[in-house]
This record gives C-alpha cells, sequence and structure tokens, in this order.
C-alpha cells in the first residue's frame, strides 16, 4: 500500500528543520564571537595584566575555567599518543613518518605544534596545568603565533626566523579577545604540519581559511554559503575533539544522525543520510562500496601545491663557497634545501584509490622491514567483498629516508639542535645524527645506515567539491580510468571477462542475425502477398 505523500516527506522536512536549526549561525553569516559569548574578556580584570609568557595567560584562564586544563591532559592533542585496541601505541610519538620522521630528540621544533608550552625534551611535565596552551585554539584575533623553534611558546618580541621577520603575539591582546576556536585555529597545525603550508596532507592548506565554494562547498565564507568550521563536523565536547587519522570512519552505518550521539566525527551520511542522490537513484547504489569523497572530491591541492616527494638521501650538497643551498621552481616553492635534501611538489592532484575499512596498518621504530623495495610505512586496511570496506581516496606521499640497514629498521634521527649536538642540520653528518637520536630514544642502532623509499598513505576528506564538479560514470567505469590499478573486483567498463564477452558477442551476432531474418521474412511474405492479390 502506498504511504501518503505527508508520511513520505515529513521526515525530510524534520530532518531540514533540525539540521537548520542547529545551523542556523554556524551555516549562514557567523556573528561574531563577542556578539554570542555571555562574557566579555576585555572586562575581566585577570586578563588586563601585562602578560610576559604563555604559562602566565593560562593561570588567568583556569581561576575561571577550572576544569579545562585536567579535560586537555586526556587529549590526543596533549599527549601526542593514541592507543589502539590491539595493544599498540600510536600517534604522533610513536609512528614513522617519511617528512620529518621523528619527534624524539627533536621536541623543540616539532612541538611548536603542540597544545602546551615547554615540551623541549623528555622530562616534559604533561600533568602540568599551566602549560596548556588556551590561547592556540582560542584565539579570535588570528595573531597568535608560536615561534618555530620555542618548544610551543609564543613569540613575545618581534624577531627574525629563517631570514624573515616573525612578529610578536600581543598576549593581553589576545586573551581579552577569545572565542570558540576557528578555521584558523586548527589549520595553525593542521594546515601547516611537515614545517610549511599545505605540505603533509593534500586537502589540508591555508586556502581553507577563507576558501571559495570550489575549494570546498562546506567551509565556503562568501555570502550564502555554508561557511562551516573544523568544530561543526568535529564537534567537541569536554576538549575531546573526534576524528583522527589513526581511528578513521570510513563508512557510515547510521545515517543522518547530527548531533551525533557516538565519538567519531560528522561522517557525510550524518547530514545527507544513507540515499542522498535525489535525481538519480542508481548512484545510491554504489554507497556500500564507494566512499562518498571518492566522487565527491575529485582533485586535492585546488589552489596550493602540496609536497608529493622528500628525497632525503640528497641533503648535504653545499655550494663552491660551503655555504647552504636552496633552490626554488618557478612558483617559488623550494625543490632543494641542504638542511632537507630534494623535493617534489603538486598541485590539483587526482588522488590514489584503495579499499579501505577504517584500519591503518603501521610499521614502527621496532619493526623489521623489507629493504628490497618500497616500504609502506602505513597502508590502509580493506579488500573487495568486505562488507566493512569502501573505496577511499588517498594522497600517498613518497620518499626516501634513512634506515639501520643492519637491523632492518627505521631510525630517529636527531635532526634540530645546536652545533656539534650531533643534529643533522647543523652537523650534516647522518651517522653522528642517527646514533644520537637512538641513543636519546633509547633504541640499538647497528652502525650501519642507509636509505630506502618510503610511501605514506594520508586519506582524504577536505576540499569537497561542488556537486557539478564530482566524477562521473565514465570517470572510473572505463579502460584507463581512475580505478584502473585497483584490482580484485569486476568493474563494468573497465574489465574485460573472456566468459562475458563470448556470451555477449553471441547475444549481439543472435540479435543481428534474428533481425535480418526477421526483416527477410517480412520481405518475402510482404512480396508474397502482392503477387497474390495480382492474381
Amino acid at each position: 500500500m502506498k504511504k501518503p505523500l505527508i508520511a513520505v516527506l515529513l521526515p525530510v522536512i524534520s530532518a531540514l528543520f533540525l539540521c537548520s536549526s542547529l545551523h542556523a549561525e554556524t551555516f549562514h553569516h557567523r556573528v561574531d564571537s563577542l556578539m554570542i559569548s555571555t562574557a566579555d574578556h576585555t572586562k575581566f580584570d585577570e586578563l588586563k595584566k601585562d602578560f610576559q609568557s604563555g604559562p602566565e595567560v593560562t593561570a588567568a584562564c583556569l581561576r575561571c575555567h577550572t576544569e579545562a586544563s585536567k579535560q586537555l591532559h586526556r587529549t590526543k592533542h596533549w599527549t601526542w599518543e593514541v592507543p589502539m585496541k590491539d595493544g599498540k601505541m600510536l600517534g604522533k610519538r610513536n609512528v614513522v613518518n617519511n617528512f620529518c620522521i621523528s619527534v624524539e630528540s627533536n621536541e623543540a621544533r616539532c612541538t611548536s605544534c603542540h597544545i602546551g608550552y615547554g615540551w623541549k625534551d623528555r622530562n616534559f611535565d604533561f600533568t602540568s596545568e599551566k602549560n596548556v596552551d588556551c590561547l592556540v585554539c582560542h584565539d579570535a584575533t588570528g595573531t597568535y603565533k608560536k615561534y618555530p623553534s620555542g618548544a610551543g611558546h609564543p613569540s613575545i618580541i618581534d624577531t627574525v626566523f629563517s631570514g624573515k621577520p616573525f612578529p610578536k603575539s600581543d598576549l593581553t591582546y589576545i586573551a581579552q579577545h577569545v572565542g570558540n576556536p576557528e578555521r584558523h585555529n586548527c589549520g595553525i597545525c593542521h594546515f601547516e604540519g611537515g614545517g610549511a603550508d599545505a605540505v603533509k596532507h593534500g586537502d589540508l592548506d591555508n586556502s581553507l581559511i577563507d576558501p571559495s565554494e570550489s575549494i570546498d562547498v562546506h567551509m565556503a565564507s562568501g555570502k550564502d554559503e555554508l561557511n562551516m568550521t573544523c568544530i561543526d563536523c568535529h564537534k567537541t565536547e569536554g576538549h575531546q575533539v573526534p576524528g583522527s587519522r589513526y581511528e578513521p570512519t570510513a563508512r557510515d552505518v547510521h545515517g543522518f544522525d547530527y548531533p551525533l550521539p557516538d565519538d567519531y566525527p560528522t561522517t557525510c551520511g550524518s547530514c545527507h543520510g544513507l540515499k542522498p542522490h535525489e535525481k538519480f537513484k542508481k548512484l545510491d547504489d554504489h554507497i556500500d562500496k564507494v566512499a562518498c569523497q571518492t566522487c565527491h572530491i575529485p582533485v586535492m591541492a585546488k589552489e596550493r601545491a602540496t609536497k608529493m616527494w622528500w628525497d632525503w638521501s640528497k641533503a648535504g650538497q653545499f655550494d663552491d663557497k660551503g655555504k647552504e643551498i636552496t633552490r626554488k621552481d618557478s612558483t617559488g616553492l623550494p625543490v632543494y634545501m641542504t638542511k632537507k635534501g630534494e623535493f617534489e611538489w603538486a598541485k590539483e592532484v587526482e588522488p590514489e584509490y584503495r579499499w579501505f575499512k577504517g584500519e591503518m596498518n603501521y610499521v614502527t621504530f621496532l619493526s623489521e622491514i623489507d629493504d628490497s623495495g618500497v616500504v609502506s610505512i602505513n597502508h590502509p586496511d580493506g579488500e573487495p567483498g568486505d562488507s566493512l570496506s569502501r573505496i577511499w581516496p588517498f594522497k600517498v606521499h613518497r620518499g626516501k629516508q634513512p634506515y639501520d640497514a643492519g637491523l632492518k629498521r627505521f631510525v630517529k634521527p636527531k635532526l634540530f639542535g645546536p652545533k656539534g649536538s650531533g643534529a643533522y642540520w647543523k652537523d650534516f653528518d647522518w651517522d653522528k645524527s642517527i646514533k644520537t637520536g637512538m641513543e636519546y630514544a633509547g633504541l640499538k642502532y647497528s652502525g650501519n645506515y642507509g636509505f630506502v623509499e618510503t610511501e605514506m598513505y594520508w586519506p582524504i576528506s577536505h576540499m569537497v567539491s561542488q556537486k557539478e564538479d564530482a566524477l562521473g560514470c565514465v570517470d572510473c567505469h572505463a579502460r584507463g580510468g581512475r580505478l584502473e590499478n585497483l584490482g580484485g573486483f569486476y568493474l563494468p567498463g573497465r574489465d574485460a571477462s573472456p566468459f562475458v564477452e563470448i556470451v555477449g558477442l553471441l547475444v549481439i551476432v543472435g540479435s543481428l542475425v534474428g533481425i535480418i531474418a526477421h526483416g527477410i521474412m517480412r520481405y518475402i511474405a510482404h512480396k508474397n502477398m502482392k503477387q497474390d492479390g495480382e492474381v
């Protein structure tokens, strides 16, 4: 029996009303945080001081926000560790990467992206409340800057870094002008991970601070556009930010469920449901096999090139006068640096596609590797035929990095530090750098190092295109299409099956023979009828 029209439309109308009421402010003209807050921080006596350090600001914040630091201490943003179900401890402190390789022995440089102050070595006090950095996430002015080599501390004087002016942060002014995290707060670390804008992720860079709809349809900040921020999807409670590249959500089994009942970030289905294609119902048949991101993020690095190759084995070259070298391409991007080696960049990059069920298989510094070919530092687990797996888009960053050729393990070189400390960026001695870093980490080193080619997978979820720019059928269902190299399943339009092709050919030939025979018989019958009529 057919349902009444109102019964069909009511859930849709209710969902749209709920979405619009939840996001009336967020999705359209976002109001200044001072206008919607119940407190004007410029009036607080505690914040009218001449702050000379980050911990001083935090101490003032904690007089009112008494539990904030304790909450942050339980987050992966603070610990840089993510415990897994199989007992492995992942996170930035524990996994290998093929960018700057390892945090240990390089803390003072790496922790310029930490939400704390003073993590310069292994003696950092993770229980300290005053060393939590409130401003990095809550600065509403866009002027807060951490000094790149300052163990997470903000710059409080005008200085120079890498030959360029580095402005001071007016801590008093910033403390009086705080608000909920916006894109620039998250972006100061996530857009510039790996040492510069657009290096790591491919789908996260500073073009997302004020993007057009063609860059990201959700974060587009123009008039009458959605203007969503990071925390609209990464819905945060008690400073716990859901979502992680170590524990990604590869599939949605809930459908429309915003606001979320569980501790995971908003999925596409959370707002769009599991049957979002109103005009093209056939596309909904793909949802149990293909991630939404696969079709709706046709390219990454839309406006700014992302790093695709980093070869550490080429580092250590100097000019004729013994000075360090920096070579740039025609766009001004570095393609060689004495400290870091050789780079390759690319813009408007088509992602690579893999079956993915939300589990990443990571190599650690204790894993024995096969150095006879390319080593996958991490690899998305999944396979065709698995109901948990979907076809997902990835940025794959490739390069060459040092490893222990004797023990067949990755190493933790000391890169950052003063001359004479073993830091490669000052002493340019790989053996000394690796030995120093491994001793610091308490790991064995055979004394025999080499360089091995590696690849690292980064799942893509941002820079969602307008629906008009989504992939079409022939982008995948064709020979030489997007999924040309994704094996293990039959894809119509791409794959050839001898049995199917023979049967198809027989059907075509049989149909043609039948048509021709039918035509001949009609012709003969018609001719006979004419002859009979003339008699």
